[in-house]
């Protein structure tokens, strides 16, 4: 059909011209606007989906704007790689916001939640229009628009302390865009070209060039701080911790991994790779960042006492294997980051929400608060166990498929040693998860916390709008890891492209 030609730049269009119209639509009734969120946000699914239906049949989906060709013009494409992290980052969006209804209500004041749903509606169509993009500063616009919602979705809560969160966020995310920026300024100024199928044929001719040099290592470092690679990770903690429990799962799930794509769009499809190799050794130096940040992610979240910044170091971790198989530069080692997109984004979107449940069931967040809810709360501490069994990467589930092939990929480029370094931090991730596992199941709630929580504690009951999607989560962490050859083709033949030249 005539219309599905504007599928790319719908996917962008439809949250970004909702979240203008959210402010109006509450006026006439506040329920509208999450309504209104709920409705775009299916929209870019639907889009989404659509889009991978015609990449799987073989086709390089490319849209211009204004009609204007590339590389004059800003052109949309959406292949094998673009078109998996759509569908993940829209679909866990969307159950996001299915999931926010009772959260917004509890954590955010009435007279914010409307300028919340406009805001997330801006991160939604700032994150899909990273991935859409094939301009390279039209990807910077993109960043800093999802940026920008993100500052403020953070300090929307009632927590002082989000607002300091938010500001140290700010700032680091702020040096992180800036060396985006002067990545881009110098590969302009060196090709003349924001294009990135452009680029990738014009650098091979310049790639000694220090201004091009110098243009990786700035991008290097600015994607490095928007996806919090240890130690560039410090803006994390807090702001995952202290932002409204809806608003930390939305970005644990998606925003870290939107900036993981797009080191892997920029180094794989603008430098090619094979950039790396020739010139400046970054896969190496990428490779001991991973390993590391595998290891003490776990080690930071054993030392806390906090659910929420438990999982969020727990994250420093995760995106250790996702750079790590960036970092191996061979097909299956970057299948398994890939695929790793999808499968951290379930884990740890299942994770945030039943953090969310236990904030909005009891006011608190230590780890204490855990304390019996298995008998308590028996749906939602299930889909906590099959998250944190995922995260340990137990067979059958989503975590064991990612760790799998990153071990073989590994082995493919003779890395032996990093074998031992994902069992290790296997091994740490079962010491901190099964400590919440015990206190779930076994651990006994004194009689005096009963006065200090919603009365309708005592049923074992929890909102249904928040299990449910906390359960699909859960299941699908089950679903994906059974049935792995879905997303690992998809993942596989994006590594095939990128690998052979980028798109």
């Amino acid at each position: 059909m005539s219309w599905e030609r504007h599928l790319p730049v719908l996917v962008v269009i439809i949250p970004l011209l909702t979240a203008v119209t959210i402010p109006l639509l509450a006026r006439i009734r506040q329920s509208f606007a999450w309504g209104a969120a709920a409705a775009a946000c299916t929209g870019s699914l639907a889009c989404s989906v659509r889009l991978v239906q015609q990449v799987t049949q073989g086709e390089t989906v490319r849209y211009r704007l204004g009609n204007w060709a590339a590389p004059w013009g800003i052109e949309y494409i959406v292949d094998y790689l673009d078109g998996f992290v759509l569908v993940v980052v829209s679909f866990i969006l969307l159950a996001v916001v299915v999931y926010s209804p009772r959260s917004v209500e509890h954590e955010i004041d009435e007279h914010r939640r409307t300028s919340f749903y406009a805001l997330y509606l801006l991160l939604v169509a700032g994150l899909l229009g990273i991935v859409v993009t094939g301009d390279i500063f039209n990807m910077y616009v993109f960043i800093e628009i999802s940026s920008l919602a993100t500052y403020g979705l953070v300090a929307s809560g009632r927590r002082r302390e989000a607002l300091v969160a938010c500001f140290h966020y700010l700032i680091l995310g702020t040096l992180g865009a800036t060396f985006i920026l002067l990545g881009i300024g110098h590969l302009y100024m060196e090709t003349g070209s924001l294009n990135m199928a452009d680029l990738a044929q014009l650098l091979p001719g310049v790639q000694h060039s220090s201004v091009v040099i110098t243009a990786f290592a700035f991008f290097a470092v600015g994607f490095s701080l928007k996806l919090a690679l240890f130690p560039l990770h410090v803006w994390m903690p807090n702001a995952y911790a202290y932002a409204p429990s809806v608003v930390g799962t939305a970005l644990a799930a998606t925003s870290t991994k939107v900036a993981a794509y797009a080191l892997i769009r920029v180094m794989f499809t603008v430098f090619r790779g094979r950039f790396d190799l020739a010139v400046v050794p970054f896969a190496k130096i990428l490779l001991v960042l991973a390993c590391v940040a595998i290891v003490m992610g776990s080690v930071l979240a054993i030392s806390q006492t906090k659910l929420k910044r438990m999982l969020a170091y727990s994250s420093v971790g995760q995106i250790g294997y996702i750079v790590l198989g960036i970092a191996l530069l061979n097909e299956t080692a970057l299948a398994g980051a890939i695929v790793h997109l999808l499968n951290h984004a379930l884990m740890k979107c299942t994770l945030f929400m039943v953090a969310g449940v236990v904030v909005y069931r009891s006011g608190a967040e230590e780890l204490s608060a855990l304390d019996g809810l298995g008998r308590k709360l028996p749906w939602t501490m299930a889909a906590f166990t099959v998250a944190g069994l995922s995260m340990v990467g137990v067979p059958l589930t989503v975590g064991f498929v990612s760790k799998w092939y990153l071990c073989l990929g590994a082995l493919e480029a003779g890395h032996w040693y990093v074998v031992p370094v994902i069992l290790l931090s296997s091994l740490l991730t079962v010491v901190y998860f099964w400590r919440l596992i015990e206190r779930i199941y076994f651990g006994k709630r004194p009689d005096s916390r009963r006065a200090i929580v919603p009365r309708w504690v005592g049923t074992g009951r929890a909102p249904a709008s928040m299990v449910a999607p906390t359960v699909v989560m859960a299941t699908l962490c089950v679903v994906f890891g059974v049935a792995a050859m879905v997303p690992v083709r998809i993942a596989s033949a994006a590594a095939a492209m990128l690998l052979g030249g980028g798109g």
